[in-house]
């Protein structure tokens, strides 16, 4: 059978239509895993003195796992261990919600060399992305 529909291609989404996605691929996936749902943001951020961010790390756990989406250090305290805090911080936190593994994807012009020093594993690697570049994969078993 086949349906007329109109699709609709934007870059600034109603919230509703964002809702609307997440919501039902969040029921589709409940109802094949009989598993809730358990997304959770996860943010750790790091200030000086003064209150000035010095960096951060963006994430969120869900379904035993940690997925971190995003981590910064500023320039100015790179190489300080800020970094690895920022991260042991999130694994910490990913734990007590009963996470029992970690994920997270860089850039081999970022800092692909860090994540071995936190215990990370190189899972998968793509070429390409961005253009000359690759994009590497890791994973913790935090358990």
């Amino acid at each position: 059978m086949i349906r007329n529909f109109t699709l609709s291609v934007t870059d600034t989404p109603a919230p509703a239509d964002l809702a609307g996605v997440f919501d039902g691929l969040r029921a589709y996936n409940e109802a094949s895993l009989g598993r809730a749902y358990d997304r959770r943001d996860l943010v750790v951020v790091a200030r000086d003195a003064d209150g000035t961010l010095k960096g951060g790390l963006v994430g969120y756990t869900n379904w035993d796992w940690l997925y971190v989406d995003l981590l910064w250090v500023d320039d100015s305290t790179r190489g300080s261990g800020l970094g690895g805090r920022l991260m042991a911080a999130a694994e910490t936190e990913a734990k007590v919600r009963g996470c029992r593994w970690s994920r997270l994807y860089t850039y081999d012009f970022q800092a692909p060399g860090f994540y071995p020093k936190q215990g990370y594993q190189v899972w998968a690697e793509m070429e390409g992305y961005p253009p000359g570049h690759r994009q590497i994969w890791f994973r913790k078993d935090l358990a």
